[in-house]
Protein backbone atom coordinates (compact mmCIF):
# COMPACT_ATOMS: atom_id res chain seq x y z
CA UNK A 1 0.00 0.00 0.00
CA UNK A 2 1.28 3.67 -0.94
CA UNK A 3 1.31 6.85 1.77
CA UNK A 4 1.61 9.47 -0.45
CA UNK A 5 2.15 11.88 2.83
CA UNK A 6 0.55 15.63 3.33
CA UNK A 7 3.96 17.90 3.72
CA UNK A 8 2.01 20.80 4.87
CA UNK A 9 -1.38 22.01 6.28
CA UNK A 10 -3.09 22.51 3.31
CA UNK A 11 -3.40 18.66 2.92
CA UNK A 12 -5.08 15.85 4.77
CA UNK A 13 -4.76 12.11 3.94
CA UNK A 14 -7.83 10.59 2.43
CA UNK A 15 -8.05 6.61 1.73
CA UNK A 16 -8.66 5.54 -1.82
CA UNK A 17 -12.16 3.67 -1.15
CA UNK A 18 -13.24 3.12 -4.49
CA UNK A 19 -11.24 3.01 -8.07
CA UNK A 20 -13.41 2.14 -11.52
CA UNK A 21 -12.06 2.49 -15.50
CA UNK A 22 -15.44 4.02 -16.72
CA UNK A 23 -14.43 4.86 -19.86
CA UNK A 24 -11.38 4.10 -22.16
CA UNK A 25 -8.35 5.58 -19.98
CA UNK A 26 -10.56 7.00 -17.55
CA UNK A 27 -11.25 6.41 -14.01
CA UNK A 28 -13.43 6.65 -11.12
CA UNK A 29 -11.91 7.77 -7.82
CA UNK A 30 -13.73 7.61 -4.65
CA UNK A 31 -11.76 9.20 -1.41
CA UNK A 32 -12.60 8.83 1.94
CA UNK A 33 -11.66 10.24 5.26
CA UNK A 34 -9.48 7.41 7.40
CA UNK A 35 -11.71 8.14 10.35
CA UNK A 36 -14.97 7.75 8.49
CA UNK A 37 -15.08 11.77 9.36
CA UNK A 38 -17.78 13.60 6.91
CA UNK A 39 -16.95 16.13 5.61
CA UNK A 40 -18.48 19.71 4.72
CA UNK A 41 -20.77 20.05 1.70
CA UNK A 42 -18.83 21.75 -1.52
CA UNK A 43 -20.79 23.46 -4.33
CA UNK A 44 -20.28 22.70 -7.65
CA UNK A 45 -17.52 23.18 -9.68
CA UNK A 46 -15.39 22.76 -7.02
CA UNK A 47 -11.84 20.75 -7.51
CA UNK A 48 -9.15 19.63 -5.00
CA UNK A 49 -5.55 19.05 -5.60
CA UNK A 50 -4.19 15.95 -5.44
CA UNK A 51 -0.41 14.91 -4.59
CA UNK A 52 0.10 11.92 -7.09
CA UNK A 53 2.10 9.06 -6.82
CA UNK A 54 4.64 10.63 -9.32
CA UNK A 55 4.95 13.53 -7.02
CA UNK A 56 3.58 15.94 -9.11
CA UNK A 57 0.09 17.96 -7.65
CA UNK A 58 -2.53 18.23 -9.87
CA UNK A 59 -6.17 19.87 -9.21
CA UNK A 60 -9.19 17.25 -10.18
CA UNK A 61 -12.61 18.50 -10.50
CA UNK A 62 -14.84 17.31 -8.34
CA UNK A 63 -18.16 15.29 -10.56
CA UNK A 64 -19.98 14.07 -7.29
CA UNK A 65 -22.87 16.03 -5.82
CA UNK A 66 -22.13 18.24 -2.83
CA UNK A 67 -24.24 16.72 -0.28
CA UNK A 68 -22.61 13.67 0.01
CA UNK A 69 -20.53 14.34 2.47
CA UNK A 70 -18.80 10.86 2.94
CA UNK A 71 -16.24 11.03 0.33
CA UNK A 72 -15.39 12.89 -2.95
CA UNK A 73 -15.03 11.78 -6.54
CA UNK A 74 -13.05 12.60 -8.95
CA UNK A 75 -11.89 11.30 -12.86
CA UNK A 76 -8.88 11.07 -13.82
CA UNK A 77 -7.87 10.74 -17.43
CA UNK A 78 -4.95 8.04 -18.05
CA UNK A 79 -2.53 10.94 -20.21
CA UNK A 80 -0.56 8.51 -22.01
CA UNK A 81 1.68 11.50 -23.50
CA UNK A 82 1.59 13.20 -20.38
CA UNK A 83 4.45 14.44 -17.49
CA UNK A 84 3.06 10.82 -15.59
CA UNK A 85 0.97 12.13 -12.98
CA UNK A 86 -2.30 11.00 -14.23
CA UNK A 87 -0.42 7.80 -15.22
CA UNK A 88 0.51 7.17 -11.51
CA UNK A 89 -2.58 7.85 -10.40
CA UNK A 90 -3.96 5.05 -12.43
CA UNK A 91 -1.13 2.50 -12.47
CA UNK A 92 0.56 3.23 -9.06
CA UNK A 93 -2.64 3.20 -6.84
CA UNK A 94 -5.07 0.51 -5.37
CA UNK A 95 -7.68 0.59 -3.10
CA UNK A 96 -6.77 1.21 0.14
CA UNK A 97 -4.24 3.74 -0.16
CA UNK A 98 -3.88 7.04 1.30
CA UNK A 99 -3.35 10.43 -0.42
CA UNK A 100 -2.48 13.91 0.37
CA UNK A 101 -5.95 15.77 -1.04
CA UNK A 102 -6.46 19.02 -0.34
CA UNK A 103 -9.81 21.22 0.92
CA UNK A 104 -11.91 21.85 -2.29
CA UNK A 105 -11.60 25.23 -3.53
CA UNK A 106 -14.35 26.94 -6.37
CA UNK A 107 -12.78 28.73 -9.15
CA UNK A 108 -15.61 27.54 -11.39
CA UNK A 109 -19.29 28.18 -9.35
CA UNK A 110 -22.53 27.14 -10.74
CA UNK A 111 -24.07 31.40 -10.03
CA UNK A 112 -27.51 31.96 -10.04
CA UNK A 113 -29.72 31.64 -13.68
CA UNK A 114 -32.87 31.25 -15.00
CA UNK A 115 -31.07 28.98 -17.89
CA UNK A 116 -27.90 27.23 -18.11
CA UNK A 117 -25.76 26.11 -21.33
CA UNK A 118 -23.19 24.03 -20.54
CA UNK A 119 -20.78 22.52 -22.93
CA UNK A 120 -18.46 19.61 -22.35
CA UNK A 121 -15.84 17.52 -24.55
CA UNK A 122 -14.09 14.46 -22.63
CA UNK A 123 -12.85 14.51 -19.53
CA UNK A 124 -14.33 18.12 -19.17
CA UNK A 125 -17.16 16.53 -18.44
CA UNK A 126 -16.44 16.39 -14.74
CA UNK A 127 -16.99 19.81 -13.02
CA UNK A 128 -20.44 19.85 -15.18
CA UNK A 129 -21.52 16.86 -13.90
CA UNK A 130 -21.59 18.03 -10.11
CA UNK A 131 -23.13 21.18 -11.57
CA UNK A 132 -26.15 18.97 -13.31
CA UNK A 133 -26.45 17.05 -10.15
CA UNK A 134 -26.74 20.05 -8.17
CA UNK A 135 -29.44 21.30 -10.43
CA UNK A 136 -31.60 17.83 -9.82
CA UNK A 137 -31.34 18.32 -6.50
CA UNK A 138 -32.88 21.39 -6.85
CA UNK A 139 -35.45 20.31 -9.43
CA UNK A 140 -34.16 23.03 -11.79
CA UNK A 141 -34.36 21.90 -15.89
CA UNK A 142 -34.06 24.83 -17.74
CA UNK A 143 -30.11 23.99 -19.44
CA UNK A 144 -29.18 22.00 -22.08
CA UNK A 145 -25.72 20.09 -22.40
CA UNK A 146 -24.01 19.78 -25.65
CA UNK A 147 -21.70 17.04 -24.28
CA UNK A 148 -18.54 16.04 -27.54
CA UNK A 149 -16.29 12.73 -27.31
CA UNK A 150 -14.75 11.12 -29.88
CA UNK A 151 -17.00 6.98 -29.45
CA UNK A 152 -19.12 5.78 -26.88
CA UNK A 153 -16.32 4.15 -25.11
CA UNK A 154 -14.62 7.42 -24.34
CA UNK A 155 -18.02 8.69 -22.99
CA UNK A 156 -17.71 8.87 -18.80
CA UNK A 157 -21.33 9.14 -17.19
CA UNK A 158 -23.06 8.34 -20.45
CA UNK A 159 -25.08 5.99 -18.02
CA UNK A 160 -26.25 9.20 -16.03
CA UNK A 161 -27.11 10.79 -18.32
CA UNK A 162 -29.70 8.95 -19.91
CA UNK A 163 -31.65 9.05 -16.69
CA UNK A 164 -34.74 10.77 -17.40
CA UNK A 165 -33.67 14.40 -15.85
CA UNK A 166 -31.00 14.77 -17.97
CA UNK A 167 -31.76 13.00 -20.98
CA UNK A 168 -34.45 15.34 -22.41
CA UNK A 169 -32.11 18.33 -22.62
CA UNK A 170 -28.60 16.60 -23.37
CA UNK A 171 -27.28 15.75 -26.63
CA UNK A 172 -23.76 13.62 -26.59
CA UNK A 173 -22.00 13.94 -29.84
CA UNK A 174 -19.41 11.35 -31.20
CA UNK A 175 -17.21 12.79 -34.12
CA UNK A 176 -14.98 9.84 -34.16
CA UNK A 177 -12.07 12.10 -34.49
CA UNK A 178 -13.03 13.38 -37.64
CA UNK A 179 -12.93 17.08 -37.84
CA UNK A 180 -15.70 17.37 -40.68
CA UNK A 181 -17.46 15.45 -38.17
CA UNK A 182 -17.05 18.26 -35.34
CA UNK A 183 -20.02 19.74 -33.40
CA UNK A 184 -21.49 22.92 -35.01
CA UNK A 185 -21.63 25.13 -32.06
CA UNK A 186 -22.08 27.93 -33.77
CA UNK A 187 -26.08 28.17 -34.02
CA UNK A 188 -25.88 28.09 -30.37
CA UNK A 189 -23.69 31.32 -30.04
CA UNK A 190 -25.15 33.55 -33.35
CA UNK A 191 -27.72 35.36 -31.58
CA UNK A 192 -26.51 35.93 -27.58
CA UNK A 193 -28.79 34.57 -25.43
CA UNK A 194 -30.02 35.08 -21.74
CA UNK A 195 -28.10 31.81 -20.56
CA UNK A 196 -25.06 31.58 -18.61
CA UNK A 197 -22.25 29.83 -20.30
CA UNK A 198 -19.92 26.70 -18.80
CA UNK A 199 -17.75 25.24 -21.21
CA UNK A 200 -14.62 22.67 -19.61
CA UNK A 201 -13.03 20.50 -22.53
CA UNK A 202 -9.92 20.27 -25.03
CA UNK A 203 -8.04 23.88 -25.76
CA UNK A 204 -9.65 23.87 -29.27
CA UNK A 205 -12.80 23.40 -28.44
CA UNK A 206 -13.00 25.87 -25.50
CA UNK A 207 -10.76 28.49 -27.91
CA UNK A 208 -13.83 28.17 -30.28
CA UNK A 209 -16.43 28.92 -27.86
CA UNK A 210 -14.40 31.96 -27.18
CA UNK A 211 -14.33 32.82 -30.38
CA UNK A 212 -17.79 32.85 -31.41
CA UNK A 213 -19.20 33.79 -28.17
CA UNK A 214 -17.36 37.58 -28.31
CA UNK A 215 -20.87 39.82 -29.03
CA UNK A 216 -21.70 38.19 -25.64
CA UNK A 217 -22.83 40.12 -22.67
CA UNK A 218 -19.62 40.34 -20.42
CA UNK A 219 -19.38 37.62 -17.90
CA UNK A 220 -22.24 35.02 -19.59
CA UNK A 221 -19.18 32.65 -20.12
CA UNK A 222 -17.22 30.93 -18.13
CA UNK A 223 -14.66 28.15 -18.40
CA UNK A 224 -12.41 25.52 -16.42
CA UNK A 225 -9.15 25.00 -17.47
CA UNK A 226 -6.08 23.36 -15.14
CA UNK A 227 -3.75 23.08 -18.13
CA UNK A 228 -1.84 25.95 -19.99
CA UNK A 229 0.21 26.15 -23.50
CA UNK A 230 3.39 26.42 -21.02
CA UNK A 231 5.88 23.39 -21.70
CA UNK A 232 7.16 23.11 -18.33
CA UNK A 233 9.83 20.56 -19.91
CA UNK A 234 11.22 20.77 -24.12
CA UNK A 235 12.57 18.12 -25.85
CA UNK A 236 16.04 19.82 -26.31
CA UNK A 237 16.25 21.47 -22.33
CA UNK A 238 19.53 20.98 -21.16
CA UNK A 239 20.30 20.24 -17.32
CA UNK A 240 21.55 23.46 -14.98
CA UNK A 241 22.37 23.86 -11.55
CA UNK A 242 20.33 25.28 -8.33
CA UNK A 243 22.14 26.58 -5.35
CA UNK A 244 20.53 28.26 -2.41
CA UNK A 245 21.28 31.66 -1.61
CA UNK A 246 21.36 30.81 2.23
CA UNK A 247 22.82 27.54 2.69
CA UNK A 248 24.89 27.08 -0.37
CA UNK A 249 23.40 23.59 -1.12
CA UNK A 250 23.72 22.42 -4.98
CA UNK A 251 20.97 20.63 -6.70
CA UNK A 252 21.37 19.15 -10.32
CA UNK A 253 18.22 19.65 -11.98
CA UNK A 254 18.07 17.47 -15.30
CA UNK A 255 16.57 18.24 -18.71
CA UNK A 256 13.34 16.31 -18.32
CA UNK A 257 12.67 17.34 -14.63
CA UNK A 258 11.47 20.70 -13.71
CA UNK A 259 13.60 23.01 -10.38
CA UNK A 260 10.22 22.01 -7.95
CA UNK A 261 10.30 18.48 -8.89
CA UNK A 262 13.81 17.99 -8.72
CA UNK A 263 14.23 19.98 -5.05
CA UNK A 264 10.73 18.19 -3.56
CA UNK A 265 12.35 14.67 -4.66
CA UNK A 266 15.61 16.45 -2.75
CA UNK A 267 13.88 16.52 0.89
CA UNK A 268 12.97 20.26 0.03
CA UNK A 269 9.38 21.55 1.21
CA UNK A 270 8.36 23.87 -1.08
CA UNK A 271 4.73 25.15 -2.04
CA UNK A 272 2.93 24.61 -4.93
CA UNK A 273 -0.78 24.61 -6.35
CA UNK A 274 -1.67 24.64 -10.13
CA UNK A 275 2.19 23.52 -11.35
CA UNK A 276 1.24 24.53 -14.69
CA UNK A 277 2.36 28.20 -14.46
CA UNK A 278 -0.52 29.76 -13.72
CA UNK A 279 -1.28 30.53 -9.85
CA UNK A 280 1.79 31.83 -8.47
CA UNK A 281 2.46 29.93 -5.51
CA UNK A 282 5.82 27.94 -6.12
CA UNK A 283 7.17 32.05 -6.51
CA UNK A 284 11.05 31.92 -5.38
CA UNK A 285 13.53 34.82 -4.93
CA UNK A 286 15.75 34.72 -8.24
CA UNK A 287 19.25 36.09 -6.60
CA UNK A 288 21.63 35.20 -9.37
CA UNK A 289 21.47 33.84 -12.60
CA UNK A 290 19.78 34.00 -15.86
CA UNK A 291 15.96 32.47 -15.92
CA UNK A 292 14.27 31.27 -18.53
CA UNK A 293 10.51 32.88 -17.46
CA UNK A 294 7.71 29.88 -18.61
CA UNK A 295 5.11 31.18 -16.44
CA UNK A 296 2.02 33.27 -17.01
CA UNK A 297 1.73 34.85 -13.75
CA UNK A 298 5.23 37.15 -13.20
CA UNK A 299 5.02 40.76 -14.42
CA UNK A 300 8.07 42.05 -16.61
CA UNK A 301 9.07 44.25 -13.67
CA UNK A 302 9.24 40.96 -11.98
CA UNK A 303 11.57 38.25 -13.41
CA UNK A 304 14.30 40.00 -12.40
CA UNK A 305 14.06 39.24 -8.91
CA UNK A 306 11.86 36.00 -8.85
CA UNK A 307 10.72 32.88 -10.88
CA UNK A 308 8.26 30.20 -10.69
CA UNK A 309 10.00 26.81 -10.23
CA UNK A 310 7.15 25.05 -11.80
CA UNK A 311 7.42 25.93 -15.15
CA UNK A 312 10.67 28.25 -15.22
CA UNK A 313 14.23 27.19 -15.71
CA UNK A 314 17.79 28.64 -16.50
CA UNK A 315 19.42 30.11 -19.23
CA UNK A 316 22.87 30.10 -17.38
CA UNK A 317 24.45 27.43 -15.91
CA UNK A 318 23.58 28.01 -12.59
CA UNK A 319 20.87 29.65 -10.49
CA UNK A 320 21.16 31.04 -7.44
CA UNK A 321 17.51 31.41 -5.14
CA UNK A 322 16.45 31.76 -2.31
CA UNK A 323 13.08 29.96 -0.86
Amino acid sequence: MIAVEPDNQQFKSLRLRRKQEIADNIWLFELESQQSQLFDPYEPGAHITMVTPSGARRQYSLCGSGQQTDHYTVAIKAEQHGRGASLSMVEQTDVGDLLAVSAPQNTFPLDPAEEYLFIAGGIGITPIMSMLLHLKQIGHNRFQLIYCTRDAGSTPFAEELQQAFFAANTIIHHDGGDIERIYDLWPLFEKPGNQLVYCCGPRPMMDEVRDMSGHWRSGAIRFEDFASDVQAVKPDDSAFQVRHADTGQSFLIPGNATILETLRAAGCDLRSSCESGTCGSCRVELVDGTADHRDMVLQPHERDKYMMICVSRSQSKELVLRW
